[in-house]
């Protein structure tokens, strides 16, 4: 069920020191003032410049300001996250920031120390993921939305205000009597995410009492049932082997060999097949009843192929 901010952080309890990733905007503003109070001298924050639009600057001065009347150590780095041919401008400012984050904590030594990183996406980010999941059929892993705290490149990341309302975060920081700075970008409509934020969210609130609530438990339910089926399949991947053989696949009954090959792709290539790539690469997996019979197929962001009696993904 959705908490006030304050409640979200008296549960939290990451490892100290602790980065923030600060933006400048409300929410992560609202995560450093809260963090920085209950961890006075234990806090650090990392600025992202993505160099996108002209109010970069203006945010980036804004966190300046704020670290220093809190007395946080700040970090900025600039990245360039101009999209690739057929990325959306918001998966690559999402990969650059997470890979500068990483950068950050490893090598400036501001971040001597640092093992936990805390984001500042809330209740209303986590029904959009929903929603756009939703809206694009996704299955269990997209569905599961974001989790509140996960581990990766070494570092263990955290979402503490997962469980807040956006308004009340907003509330909160008014109360506090620190300003943000307005992303000019969260009100333009060509945004999938404004749309839902301006339209569909408003529409909730009118028509469901504690859709919040109802939403999350849903999300909640999908993650659950998607760590059973990554357990089945590291179970099933034993017994096919990593790279998994062919004849060990064809044994699978179709969901676990859908489930297996998505896990294996996923957690030992770090890539994710479409639901068609997928459907081909099954289809020739069990056309392989020869020895000569040769597979190659695009799937993900790189390629499987046969390599004697198993598969083999390549970039």
């Amino acid at each position: 069920m959705t908490v006030s901010l304050p409640q979200a952080l008296a549960s939290f309890q990451p490892g100290l020191p602790l980065a923030v990733a600060l933006s400048g905007g409300a929410d992560s503003t609202a995560l450093l003032v809260a963090c920085a109070q209950r961890w006075p001298g234990r806090v650090r924050a990392i600025h992202i410049n993505h160099g996108l639009q002209n109010a970069a600057s203006q945010f980036e001065a804004h966190c300046f300001a704020l670290s220093a009347r809190w007395a946080v150590p700040l970090v900025v780095v600039r990245v360039n996250a101009q999209p690739s041919q057929g990325q959306s401008p918001e998966d690559a400012a999402r990969i650059a920031r997470y890979a500068a984050l990483v950068q950050a904590v490893e090598s400036d030594p501001v971040l001597s120390g640092v093992k936990d990183v805390a984001l500042a996406q809330h209740a209303d980010d986590q029904v959009e993921t929903l929603l756009l999941a939703l809206s694009r059929g996704a299955g269990l892993p997209g569905l599961a939305s974001m989790p509140a705290t996960w581990q990766r490149d070494n570092l263990q990341w955290h979402r503490p205000l997962l469980g807040v309302a956006g308004t009340d975060v907003r509330g909160w920081l008014s109360a506090q009597d620190v300003a943000w700075v307005e992303d000019p970008t969260n009100q333009d409509p060509r945004y999938t995410r404004n749309r839902i934020r301006a339209q569909i969210l408003p529409a909730l609130d009118a028509t469901f009492t504690g859709w919040r609530n109802t939403l999350a438990r849903s999300a909640s339910h999908c993650a659950s049932a998607q760590e059973a089926l990554n357990e089945l399949a590291q179970m099933d991947l034993l017994a096919t082997g990593v790279p998994p053989r062919i004849v060990a696949l064809q044994t699978l009954s179709p969901s676990r060999r859908v489930n297996s090959l998505r896990y294996w792709l996923r957690h030992h290539h770090n890539t994710s097949p479409s639901a068609a790539q997928l459907d081909a690469l099954v289809s020739q997996i069990l056309a392989c009843t020869t020895r000569g019979h040769q597979l190659h197929l695009k799937v993900g962001a790189g390629y499987v192929e046969r390599s004697g009696d198993a598969l083999n993904w390549h970039p």
